[in-house]
């Protein structure tokens, strides 16, 4: 992860963080780096001083000086985005969905392509179900003219 201080064109100042320099790039490019002062997407790096690791000290012949602890991360940095008010809501619209389709479908787990096929010829009553498929039989499903529909992944669901 890095840090970086940013400038919008309209002189703000703020600081974010990205995965690498390449995200920072593709990000502003895009126009999905924004202000949080304002609200505009130019925006540049700001000059930095780079940070330098301490080296070790030097001891004194009369005393020695303890050196300072150094704090321990206690979790690991993610990549993290600023996104707009309306991807915001698209977002919470997204989960609200998934919710809906997990609360009230069956879960069937690994058996998903077979449960689909199943309701497809007939062989048993159609039902909202959800479940895992391999790559495979979601292409073999879809050849078979089989209706079927990925549930959103969502960020949180990552973590």
């Amino acid at each position: 992860m890095i840090r970086y201080n940013l400038n919008c064109a309209k002189g703000h100042g703020f600081e974010s963080w990205f995965s690498n320099s390449d995200a920072f790039d593709m990000q502003a490019k895009r126009g999905l780096v924004e202000c949080p002062t304002c609200g505009s997407t130019k925006v540049e790096k700001a000059l930095m001083a780079p940070t330098l690791g301490r080296g070790a000290k030097k001891k004194s012949s009369s005393r020695q000086v303890p050196a300072e602890p150094i704090a321990a991360e206690t979790t690991a940095p993610a990549p993290v985005a600023m996104v707009s008010p309306v991807e915001q809501e698209f977002r919470a619209k997204l989960k609200e969905l998934k919710e809906h389709l997990t609360k009230n479908s069956d879960y069937v787990g690994p058996k998903f392509s077979e449960e689909a096929r199943k309701m497809h010829y007939g062989e048993t009553e159609h039902r909202s179900i959800y479940g895992e498929a391999s790559p495979d039989d979601a292409k073999a499903l879809h050849e078979e003219g089989i209706e079927f529909h990925p549930l959103p992944m969502l960020p949180e669901d990552r973590n």
